[in-house]
């Protein structure tokens, strides 16, 4: 169990989406059957080893609410909150202010990879999640300003927690 003196953030990319529509994103994407069952052994996974958030706040995108279900499902949290600035293209960056304890947060790339090297003090594009990847980052709950001082601690890709998908 972490300390109660520091942030946990927990990012979530949003399983294996239907494909798009001529090249064209659409918010009403769900997962497809083998997304819905990737995800949830994945989250089922990480609840088996521990992980658990006091909250989860997901894109209102509909692959990223179904993600965020599935992880309520498997016990990482007891329910989900959509938060618009979780959407794609938007800026997370403000919602980081007001985290506490265990969070975790379920939404897309590049934005969640962009958020998660800019905690850390990468370069852009130096770390990437997956479909159901997840990532998980630390930092002094007593910091004004997370960004490049957080601390990376798991970056994982869904083949590492359930070894029997491709």
């Amino acid at each position: 169990m972490p300390a109660s003196d520091s942030v946990d953030l927990f990012l979530f990319r949003h399983g294996i989406a239907a494909e798009r529509d001529h090249g064209q994103d659409h918010p009403d994407r769900p997962l497809t059957l083998r997304g819905v069952q990737r995800t949830l052994a994945v989250a089922n996974r990480l609840r088996a080893l521990g992980y658990r958030a006091d909250q989860i706040l997901c894109s209102p995108y509909r692959r990223a609410a179904e993600t965020a279900d599935l992880a309520v499902q498997a016990g990482l949290a007891s329910q989900a909150r959509i938060e618009s600035t979780l959407a794609p293209g938007r800026d997370p960056r403000p919602l980081l202010r007001s985290l506490h304890g265990r969070c975790l947060l379920v939404g897309h790339e590049p934005d969640l990879s962009a958020l998660a090297a800019a905690l850390i003090g990468a370069a852009p594009g130096s770390l990437r999640l997956r479909k159901a990847g997840f990532c998980h980052l630390r930092w002094d709950a007593l910091l004004d300003e997370p960004f490049g001082r957080a601390e990376l601690q798991a970056l994982l890709k869904p083949r590492l927690l359930i070894p029997s998908s491709d």
